[in-house]
């Protein structure tokens, strides 16, 4: 069979998705065609040879609006001849686009695909693409009469449901600050990282969420980010301990992979660097919606046949501090190997663009380490996560 390798993984730096981030003033397009041609400039790839480009993009409204791939691919000079489409998996988006590029792979329907992601949060916010007046929900009222809830209240139930406490979740989101930040002084980002050009010409290379000095006890001082009356009456057993603190923030950023045949990258002369392994992909209870990552992880390890110890390093993503430490507690994960590198608690989570970043990450991380499989999986809008296993070559 066919293996689907990757060649190269690359991401920009993280901005602040609010008005005056490092990132805010770029157009997304802009942000993703940047991305996707310095990927083929490193590999000395003629994109004419590229056969389509996936982009994840969750709020695809505004900026991101009428398929922002394609749009990325033209601004980038690509040959009018490449296509491009937006895909949306939510938070999952730019993983799911991996996916969907390997497995065109692996079956011959294509030989070279880039697949990542981008989104501007400081230009199209959260929800924006819900309009007003419309409820992109209310078909479900008859199946859920309760109603369901946003990504918070699901973090909340998490962390009372599988009693985590504020303690733990603070603690967790400094040391993700602290190891991100060691990270970058050490250079570890230096092979995934890239640096683009602002409008007006200064260029942008480091992860601007990042808060070295951040602390557990500082984060203790900080209140409740998702506190509601009709929540705390319908859930009595939330504690409210969801900050802003120990939830990712608010991010700018694009990552994309390239992604080919191991037949054909030895053909054009590129040394791959890791190839897909197993793919998984799972629903889960809307509701709660973030605790997918738990049983796609299961589906992705039964598939692969490994055990959780083989796995050198775990990528899972840190859209809440309870996520992550639900899963390695499910799992009995090694927390050494759990998001080495800080997760998007500080490095940030700009949706459409997270999943090829956290690839990046581990890509690297492996190599760097000499470890052999990687794990990742997110927590997905609407209760759904996907798992990815990779070894480096």
């Amino acid at each position: 069979m066919t293996s689907a390798v990757i060649v190269d993984i690359i991401r920009t730096g993280s901005g602040k998705g609010k008005p005056g981030g490092a990132l805010s003033e770029m157009h997304p397009a802009v942000m993703l065609s940047q991305v996707i041609r310095l990927l083929v400039e490193r590999n000395g790839l003629d994109p004419q040879l590229v056969d389509d480009v996936i982009a994840g993009c969750v709020g695809q409204v505004g900026d991101q609006s009428l398929n922002i791939a394609r749009t990325a691919v033209l601004h980038a000079g690509f040959p009018e001849s490449v296509p491009g489409t937006t895909i949306d998996r939510q938070c999952g988006s730019s993983q799911q686009a991996a996916h969907f590029a390997a497995q065109a792979i692996i079956s011959g329907a294509q030989d070279i695909v880039i697949a990542g992601g981008v989104e501007s949060m400081s230009r199209v916010p959260m929800g924006a693409a819900a309009l007003p007046g419309t409820d992109p929900q209310g078909p479900l009222a008859e199946r859920y009469p309760a109603g369901l809830a946003h990504q918070g209240i699901g973090a909340e139930l998490i962390a009372a449901r599988r009693n985590i406490s504020r303690e733990e979740l603070d603690a967790f989101s400094a040391r993700s600050h602290e190891r991100a930040a060691v990270a970058f002084a050490e250079g570890a980002f230096a092979d995934e990282m890239v640096s683009v050009t602002l409008p007006g010409g200064s260029t942008h290379l480091v992860d601007e969420t990042v808060r070295p000095t951040t602390t557990a006890a500082g984060l203790a001082g900080l209140t409740s980010a998702f506190y509601n009356e009709q929540f705390a009456k319908r859930f009595p057993e939330i504690t409210w301990a969801i900050t802003p603190g120990n939830s990712s923030p608010l991010t700018d950023g694009a990552s994309a992979a390239l992604i080919m045949s191991e037949e054909k990258a030895a053909e054009l002369g590129l040394k791959p660097r890791a190839r897909f392994h197993t793919f998984a992909v799972s629903g889960s209870d809307p509701l709660v919606m973030l605790d997918g990552v738990i049983p796609a992880t299961k589906q992705a390890l039964a598939k692969s046949g490994l055990s959780i110890g083989e796995i050198d390093a775990y990528e899972v993503n840190e859209a809440f501090a309870p996520v992550p430490l639900a899963w390695a507690r499910e799992f009995g994960a090694d927390e050494a190997k759990l998001n080495p590198r800080g997760g998007a608690i500080a490095l940030g989570h700009p949706l459409g663009g997270s999943g090829t970043r956290l690839m990046a990450t581990m890509v690297n991380y492996l190599e760097q380490t000499g470890g052999r499989y990687g794990l990742q999986t997110m927590c997905e809008g609407g209760g759904m996560a996907n798992a990815t296993i990779i070894e480096r070559i």
